[in-house]
C-alpha cells in the first residue's frame, strides 16, 4: 500500500505578511465573484464598469495566489509578480474614471492619457525598484519619473479633465463617485511612493531616515492593495446601483389621484 505524502504550506502565526498574502488573495477573489454576479443587477451602461471592477480584483487574486506561495517559500519580496499585477490592474482602475464621465462627453483621448500616465508610473517604478544599485541617484531619477504619471492622474481626478467632466455630468452620484475615487488616488495610492522611498537607497529606507524596514513593505502593499482595489470597485458599484435604481423607479401616479 502506497503512502501519499502531502506537502503542507506552513503559515507562521507570527508573520503578518504571510497572513495578509493569504487573506488578500481570498478577499480579492470574493470581491471579483461579487462584482461579476452583480453586473446583472445594474443598468446596461454600468455593466462595463462592474466588469472592470471584477477584472481588477480577479487579476489581483490570481497574482496574490502566486505571491503568497512565493513569499512563504522564499521569505523574499515578489517584486516582479507585484509589478506584473500592478501593470495590469492600475490601468484598468483609471479606466473607471473614464467610464464614469463618459456620458458627460469624455473623449477617448482622456482614456489614453490616463492609461499612459499609469504605465509611466509603473514602468519607471519597476525599473527604479528592481534594477536599482542602491544609489540615491538611481532611485531618485526613476522615482521622480514615476511620480510624474501619478501626479497627472491625481491632478486630472481633482481639478483636471476628469473633475471638470464630473461637474458637468449633472449627476450627484457620478460627482460623489469621482471625488471618492480621487481620495483613493490621493490617500490610498500614496502608500506606493512611500514604499518606493523605503527601498534600500531611498529616503525612508535603511540607508536614509530608516523609518521603514524593507520587510515592512509587503505588509503595507498587501493592505493597501486590498483597500484600493476592492474599495475602487465598491465605489463604482454604489454609483451603478444608485443610478440604476433612479432609472427603474416606478412612475408617480399622485397627479392622477
Amino acid at each position: 500500500m502506497k503512502t501519499l505524502l502531502l506537502d503542507v504550506m506552513e503559515i507562521p502565526v507570527d508573520d503578518p505578511v504571510a497572513f495578509t498574502f493569504f487573506t488578500g488573495y481570498m478577499a480579492m477573489f470574493a470581491a471579483a465573484v461579487f462584482f461579476f454576479f452583480e453586473r446583472s443587477t445594474v443598468d446596461k451602461k454600468w455593466k462595463t464598469s462592474l466588469l472592470i471592477s471584477g477584472l481588477v480584483t480577479g487579476i489581483a487574486a490570481v497574482h496574490y495566489y502566486y505571491m503568497r506561495d512565493y513569499y512563504v517559500t522564499t521569505r523574499a519580496t515578489p517584486i516582479a509578480l507585484r509589478y506584473i499585477d500592478w501593470t495590469l490592474t492600475v490601468p484598468l482602475m483609471v479606466v473607471e474614471f473614464y467610464l464614469l464621465v463618459r456620458a458627460a462627453g469624455a473623449k477617448t483621448s482622456l482614456l489614453y492619457k490616463l492609461i499612459a500616465a499609469a504605465l509611466v508610473m509603473l514602468v519607471c517604478g519597476y525599473i527604479g525598484e528592481a534594477f536599482t544599485d542602491g544609489s540615491m541617484r538611481h532611485s531618485v531619477l526613476w522615482g521622480t519619473l514615476s511620480t510624474v504619471g501619478y501626479v497627472y492622474i491625481l491632478y486630472s481626478a481633482w481639478a483636471g479633465e476628469v473633475a471638470q467632466l464630473a461637474a458637468a455630468s449633472r449627476s450627484e452620484a457620478v460627482q460623489r463617485g469621482v471625488r471618492a475615487l480621487a481620495w483613493f488616488v490621493l490617500v490610498g495610492w500614496a502608500i506606493y511612493p512611500i514604499g518606493y522611498m523605503a527601498m534600500p537607497g531611498g529616503w525612508l529606507g535603511p540607508d536614509g531616515a530608516g523609518l521603514l524596514r524593507p520587510q515592512d513593505l509587503d505588509l503595507f502593499y498587501n493592505i493597501g492593495d486590498a483597500i484600493n482595489k476592492i474599495g475602487f470597485g465598491l465605489v463604482v458599484y454604489g454609483i451603478a446601483r444608485s443610478e440604476s435604481a433612479v432609472k427603474v423607479a416606478p412612475p408617480s401616479y399622485s397627479s392622477v389621484m
